[in-house]
């Protein structure tokens, strides 16, 4: 497992203040806070995607098709 060494401001030792209230470690509140924020930003994309799909004649009779074909829809 790597290491990483982090200059924290004000702001993020507020933040680390309150993710360690609860009995987490530093290491653990940041951990924590890298993959919530990696979840979001994958949830981010997700919806763009789909956002993206939903406005494409052809993606939109892709998506039908292969629904049709999983028997999903009728």
């Amino acid at each position: 497992m790597g290491a990483l060494n982090v200059r924290t401001d004000e702001a993020m030792e507020k933040a680390l203040s309150t993710l360690t209230s609860d009995g987490r470690s530093r290491s653990e509140a940041v951990r924590y806070a890298l993959l919530r924020a990696y979840k979001e930003q994958l949830l981010e994309q997700a919806t763009e995607d789909a956002e993206r799909l939903e406005n494409d004649p052809d993606d939109r009779a892709e998506m039908l098709a292969i629904q049709r074909f999983m028997g999903v829809v009728e």
